[in-house]
């Protein structure tokens, strides 16, 4: 029998190639829209949407971020098939790339003597993260995101312990600097993925 950690894993592989198949539709390498994947993807999430309550938190967490992945997705193909079907393109660029861009530009701008600065992909700000736990997500699926789309690996980034760091973060500079709330920032730099942590003025 599969378990749930497998179903989840199987998921994730889906929708990364669901998004692989649907670029090589787009691109003219498939004749027909990846159907049997997507169906499969619609499946486990069916499945699961009702049973969030009976699997732990780490699969919990996982899921959900799983859940958004895809229907962010399921929206931009959406589009897509649109202005296919209307004979129109338009170039779509992640927030990944916007900030790469970016990052580029201000790396010429600081040879000319500009001040540089990372270029944010994400922002949020936690008093207790601990009862914050959508926040928490958000910022881990932007966070992991990010790095799948700069081409860094992200196995080794998992929910539970990023949600230890965050809980244990937050506490430290609101007790180091006596402020309400933590920033966390989610940033290109250097060409690499950053999560900066800062007061929140």
């Amino acid at each position: 029998m599969t378990t749930t950690d497998e179903e989840l894993s199987q998921l994730e592989r889906d929708i990364r190639a669901l998004k692989i198949e649907y670029e090589q539709y787009f691109g003219g390498g498939r004749t027909r829209p990846p159907s049997d994947t997507e169906w499969r993807i619609e499946q486990i999430i069916k499945r699961y949407a009702d049973r969030t309550a009976e699997i732990s938190f780490g699969q919990r967490f996982r899921y959900n971020n799983l859940a958004q992945t895809y229907a962010k997705y399921r929206e931009i193909f959406r589009k897509r098939m649109k202005q296919k079907e209307e004979g129109t393109v338009q170039r779509h660029f992640g927030a990944a790339a916007k900030a790469i861009e970016a990052e580029r530009a201000r790396r010429h701008r600081a040879k000319a003597g500009a001040r540089s600065e990372p270029a944010a992909l994400f922002t949020v700000a936690f008093s207790d993260p601990d009862r914050e736990s959508e926040k928490v997500e958000q910022l881990y699926a932007a966070f992991r995101e990010a790095k799948q789309n700069a081409g860094e690996n992200t196995a080794q980034l998992k929910p539970e312990h990023f949600l230890e760091f965050v809980r244990k973060k937050t506490q430290q500079l609101k007790k180091q600097k006596s402020c309400e709330q933590v920033e966390y920032v989610v940033a290109m730099e250097g060409g690499q993925v950053r999560l900066k942590a800062r007061v929140k003025q």
